[in-house]
């Protein structure tokens, strides 16, 4: 066979993706090759490549899903082959095609499988021919209350998109309408089908890896049932609890999928195993997952390395690799899990992930980088492996929860708490966790904010009495002193709840600052950066960072960020009641029917459709009443806190049950383009 040596790859993809394989290309001596929109023109992936080529444009239709420009730059930076990471046109079939038409090497799997896998429809009706366990397909036009409930699916693509779940028959023709729609807007398909909806399912996968000689490896089991809006959060490998017989089945099933369709290279067979513990084929992607490091970490071994090996046409070695230990990988994203999962943008000022033995780090991001609107919120996947289930989360709960994060709200406390939830502990799974559990997991923690806001308040008292010149030197204390000095305050605000915290404090003589009125606390050492607290006889730690009128609280078990507020409030700052702010920077796509200054609107009634972050978000009438002005229109871009409408409540309208929230996102909504991540 003809064997294409790669000295050059270009990754045609971003963030954390690209940097992963770069690092696997430096350990094999191949120059890497970056692409990057003017999004990302300063981007970490950029950063790191030996070479990079510019897409113009920031929107991913115009840049990474523009395969003739990839294919173009591939060429002028004289890489000699391509890897599409995943996303994107990972799973394009035309793209698969036109590198190789290229006279590049194509490092994923044959053209044909793509093609064969790229429909879920047709690819269960040859799974089925291949003796994969399916579910039977349910014909909408035909179904009663008995196939209730359903899962409407798009054909093609991922990532939730197009997808919706039916519990009522007369909602069916609706939904279908709308499932057909979504998935039209992203994928350019609009196809949908419906099959029985699997209460309390597991998400269960299996990582296949394949050559030319009839060889294909069966590299274990993921759990992959936590997730958010069909994506997933949380995964592990090997899924727990399932027996012999089971995984057996689910190897054995892999690997005949792999071989109907002639598969080579790294891929993933997806199943949805029911509580009673019968598996059920969902689709293959035909591409690199998300979570395969746990894999990697299970194994001992390098996919992408793996993927480069059989891309240049050598052969798997006939022995599987041995497994040892267990690995749990998280998804840290800047969302902000208490508020409908909103995506979060800004300014990532530090990102500093633990380091231990068994812990890995994968990420696209590092502190002074920017999240932007356009792509995936993903910051980074925290992977941690260990002889033992119990171990190996452990670890990873531990180094989330001893992670350094400021800037945009993030996932990272929901991730600790979902960890450490005794349904996760004892391997209860299925996708219907956050369902289930959000409320408890983003409810108010244990941690104490108003001892947080008294050590920043201490540490800006510091820092404001300090001289110009080298950082001056922790003040230390036995006890602090009733002085006679008229105490002073700092007031903050909490973020991102709004909670408001006044620290009263004195300035003595000595001219370092002291809590007023606050038994029980002791300072023991004070600097603008760090604070040392006794808190009823015992020793606390509090690091600070500031960020213009932002600060940042890291202690043990928990992270705090406060806006330094004034002391008195300025009237000028309070919006008009009923004003419906941006709650991110995004792009106007959409207004209601009819909608405009005048018009009559109902509480909870959605207005506005704002695109961010591959998402749509709706802003919804916060009260019944009358629309008295329109800033938004579409097209318009809009940072966050802009004002886009004001709806004058209407005075003899019936209150509602409960607050209606501002904004809210669309179950399942379709993005501007195909998404970057669907896995």
């Amino acid at each position: 066979m003809r064997r294409d040596v790669i000295h050059s790859l270009l990754v045609a993809n971003r963030g954390e993706i690209a940097c992963r394989i770069f690092r696997t290309c430096r350990d094999l001596g191949i120059t890497t090759v970056a692409v990057y929109s003017d999004a990302d023109a300063g981007a970490l992936h950029v950063r790191e490549a030996d070479l990079a080529v510019r897409l113009p444009g920031s929107a991913p239709a115009d840049t990474y899903l523009r395969g003739d420009l990839v294919v173009a730059a591939a060429l002028a930076a004289g890489a000699d082959a391509v890897h599409p990471g995943y996303g994107f046109l990972s799973e394009n079939a035309a793209f698969a095609a036109a590198v190789q038409d290229a006279g590049l090497t194509w490092v994923g799997p044959p053209v044909k499988a793509i093609e064969l896998m790229a429909s879920k429809t047709r690819a269960k009706e040859l799974m089925g021919g291949a003796g994969v366990p399916l579910l039977a397909p349910v014909d909408p036009a035909t179904a009663s209350e008995d196939d209730l409930p359903l899962l409407l699916k798009a054909a093609s693509g991922g990532g939730g998109r197009g997808m919706r779940i039916v519990r009522e028959l007369g909602s069916l023709p609706g939904e279908l309408l709308a499932a057909a729609a979504e998935a039209a807007s992203a994928f350019g398909d609009g196809e949908v089908f419906a099959e029985p909806y699997v209460e309390r399912g597991r998400h269960v996968e299996v990582q296949v890896m394949a050559d030319a000689y009839d060889t294909v490896w069966a590299l274990g089991t993921r759990d992959c049932s936590l997730q958010r809006r069909h994506q997933k959060v949380i995964e592990e490998a090997p899924a727990p609890g399932l027996d012999e017989g089971l995984r057996a089945r689910l190897h054995d099933a892999a690997v005949a999928a792999a071989r109907a369709v002639g598969y080579r290279g790294a891929g993933t067979v997806e199943f949805l195993v029911s509580a009673e513990g019968r598996p059920y084929f969902l689709e293959m992607n035909t591409r690199l997952q998300v979570e395969h490091p746990v894999t990697e970490a299970v194994f001992g071994v390098d996919l992408v390395a793996l993927q480069l090996r059989v891309a240049e046409g050598e052969p798997l070695d006939p022995v599987l690799p041995a497994a040892s230990g267990h690995a749990v990988e998280a998804r840290l994203y800047a969302e902000d899990p208490a508020r409908d999962w909103q995506p979060q943008t800004g300014a990532l000022l530090t990102l500093e992930v633990p380091e231990a033995p068994g812990l890995r780090l994968d990420t696209g991001y590092t502190g002074g980088d920017t999240i932007g609107v356009h792509y995936d919120p993903m910051l980074a996947k925290v992977i941690a492996h260990a002889p033992t289930r119990t171990e190996a989360v452990r670890l990873l709960a531990g180094a989330l929860e001893r992670t350094r994060i400021h800037g945009p709200v993030t996932n990272r406390e929901l991730l600790v708490r979902s960890l450490r939830h005794p349904d996760f502990a004892a391997a209860r799974l299925d996708t219907g966790f956050y369902d289930r559990h959000l409320a408890g997991l983003t409810a108010p923690g244990a941690g104490d904010p108003a001892t947080a806001a008294l050590a920043a308040a201490l540490a800006e008292a510091v820092r404001a009495t300090a001289s110009p010149g080298p950082a001056p030197t922790p003040t230390r204390f036995g006890a602090w002193r009733n002085l006679p000095s008229q105490p002073q305050a700092k007031r903050f605000r909490s973020e991102p709840d709004g909670t408001e915290h006044e620290i009263a404090y004195r300035t003595p003589r000595t001219g370092t600052p002291e809590p007023y009125d606050a038994p029980g606390v002791r300072v023991l050492a004070a600097a603008p950066d760090r604070v040392t607290l006794e808190l009823d006889g015992v020793t606390r730690h509090f690091e600070l960072a500031r960020d213009r009128d932002r600060l940042h609280v890291d202690t043990a078990g928990a992270s705090y960020t406060f806006t330094a507020l004034p002391r008195f409030t300025d009237p000028a700052t309070q919006t008009d009641p009923g004003s419906l702010l941006a709650p991110m920077p995004g792009t106007v796509v959409r207004l209601a029917e009819g909608l405009a200054p005048g018009a009559r609107v109902e509480a909870g009634q959605p207005l506005i459709w704002l695109e961010a972050m591959k998402m749509e978000h709706r802003i919804l009438a916060p009260a019944s009443g009358t629309l008295t002005a329109l800033h938004a229109a579409p097209g318009h871009q809009v940072e966050v806190g802009a004002l886009l409408a004001v709806v004058q409540e209407d005075p003899d309208a019936t209150p509602v049950a409960a607050p209606v929230p501002a904004s809210a996102p669309v179950p399942a909504s379709p993005p501007a383009s195909v998404p970057e991540e669907n896995a």
